[in-house]
């Protein structure tokens, strides 16, 4: 089974991730802010990973560190479950339109973070949530998943669109980097022998 749990506890926030690779889609987050709560709802269902996420974290001070510490854990959740990643396919691309809005995604689950962000949310807020956030996510999810993550924004004139573009395309592209390649299901997809 590819699936982990993680639990961090720090003086700003509790979060609990329970991430399952091989789900359906499947989703009960609840982290206070409800945009992001939308956004990793997205997430889930688009990678067909099952997602649960609970956080209780400083909100009467802002929820930078709850969405920051959120992404470390499910980071930190899918690096678990992939283990050495034996089998996967571990490259992912997915250039998703939403209206206005379209976002490219390139990843790839080599162990080596690194997070090239060009996208330009032209508002700060959407509804309550501050757009630097989504930022602030995808770092620390590349950080700590070990994932070299591309975001490049196609076009896009509404933030919501633009952010929600993002996640979708990132899910897709872990998507079809989670799965098993059927050709090679017994190597690690490296002529390293290790990711």
């Amino acid at each position: 089974m590819r699936s982990a749990t993680i639990t961090r506890k720090t003086s700003e926030t509790e979060i609990s991730v329970t991430l399952d690779v091989d789900g359906s889609g499947r989703y009960d987050n609840q982290t206070g802010v409800g945009f992001f709560d939308h956004m990793l709802d997205q997430l889930a269902r688009h990678a067909l990973f099952d997602l649960t996420v609970r956080a209780d974290g400083d909100l009467h001070i802002d929820d930078h560190h709850t969405v920051e510490d959120t992404g470390i854990a499910i980071g930190q959740a899918l690096a678990k479950a992939l283990g050495d990643k034996r089998g996967i396919r571990r490259y992912g691309e997915c250039a998703l339109p939403m209206d206005d809005a379209q976002v490219r995604c390139a990843l790839d689950l080599s162990g080596r973070p690194f997070l090239v962000w060009n996208v330009a949310l032209p508002t700060q807020k959407i509804g309550t949530f501050d757009t630097e956030l989504v930022r602030e996510f995808f770092q620390a999810l590349s950080t700590h998943g070990g994932i070299t993550l591309h975001l490049d924004q196609v076009h896009g004139v509404n933030s919501h669109h633009i952010a929600e573009a993002a996640f979708k395309a990132v899910a897709r592209a872990l998507r079809d980097a989670c799965e098993v390649d059927p050709r090679k299901a017994d190597a690690v997809p490296s002529t390293k022998g290790t990711l």
